[in-house]
């Protein structure tokens, strides 16, 4: 299996890693110039709880595409989305499965009028992960997964083939029949930890620490989950309270989201907390909670795109 990976960050030079530490497929990261010479030089590096990994690898900058490709994971942020499609095009053919684990679910309509239905995937990674200034990728607890499937449900050999790439390698990968549910799953736990975090300008334990604050992320948990539910996805009973036992085993949990904009970077509002707040007004669910924490990550947004944030004197380059 040839497999092309977008980007050799925090989530494309983890899980790309693994199917490296695999040896069971073919495999190339296209990244920038810059990144290329940092890993033809140092190769790349996961440091993880789940094993720490090291090896040289395929390196391939824009100009060096061409179709031939099984597969194409495609680890861009959402607001990316445009770049990313015009970055892999030379790549994929009626041939290639196109693999996103974007956030939210805009992207799945943006990559089948790119690529046309049939070559889209559905996808999804649980992972905290960021990449050190030095070109690490540094994993930062031990849960690290990626699930993936065919949007129609049918178990593919392609899917399979996929699975089966990974065998070996210290992360888990899996093909999942039902993967668009599974991804509105991941939504409502994510878009609730995004909501609650950016809002709040806290972690999960400091909200909790406050008068009422774990019942306030409690009920953004559930009218998270009433979205899902009105739009065709319930999430079963069991996932959404472990969803709310993780605040309390995790306290130091808090969104990238919250990290992005902490550091002043760009963050990904319309994809998650706005597709969720439109999603809510659409199945007439009240959206007070939603349109509160959209409006704040919106007014970031202005607030940084004038340049008025701490330290900044001038707009940020677009």
């Amino acid at each position: 299996m040839r497999v092309l990976v977008l980007g050799a960050g925090a989530l494309g030079g983890f899980f790309g890693g693994r199917l490296v530490e695999a040896g069971r497929a073919e495999v190339a990261f296209l990244v920038r110039p810059g990144r290329k010479a940092q890993l033809d030089r140092d190769g790349l590096v996961i440091e993880s709880p789940a094993g720490n990994f090291r090896a040289p690898v395929r390196t391939l900058v824009a100009g060096d595409l061409r179709p031939g490709w099984d597969l194409v994971l495609l680890t861009a942020k959402a607001y990316d989305l445009e770049g990313a499609i015009a970055a892999i095009r030379p790549a994929v053919d009626r041939t290639t499965a196109v693999l996103p684990v974007l956030n939210g679910m805009t992207h799945i309509q943006a990559l089948q009028d790119a690529f046309g239905p049939g070559c889209v995937l559905g996808g999804l990674a649980q992972i905290q992960a960021t990449l050190a200034a030095d070109g690490t990728v540094r994993h930062l607890a031990k849960l690290a997964l990626l699930e993936f499937g065919e949007l129609d449900g049918t178990m593919s050999a392609r899917v399979r083939a996929l699975e089966a790439a990974y065998g070996g390698s210290s992360t888990e990968a899996r093909a999942v029949s039902d993967i668009t549910g599974a991804m509105w799953a991941k939504l409502v736990f994510l878009g609730s930890l995004a909501a609650t975090t950016v809002l709040l300008r806290a972690n999960l334990g400091e909200v909790a620490a406050a008068p009422g604050g774990e019942a306030w992320y409690l009920r953004m948990l559930e009218r998270t989950g009433a979205i899902a539910a009105a739009n065709g996805h319930p999430v079963a009973a069991e996932t959404m309270a472990n969803f709310g036992g993780f605040a309390r085993n995790n306290p130091a949990a808090a969104a990238s989201m919250l990290r992005d904009l902490e550091s002043g970077g760009r963050i990904e509002a319309d994809h998650i907390l706005g597709f969720l707040l439109e999603a809510a007004r659409r199945a007439g669910i009240e959206a007070t909670l939603h349109e509160t924490a959209y409006i704040h990550a919106k007014a970031y947004e202005a607030r940084r795109a004038a340049g008025r944030l701490p330290g900044r004197v001038s707009p940020p380059a677009p």
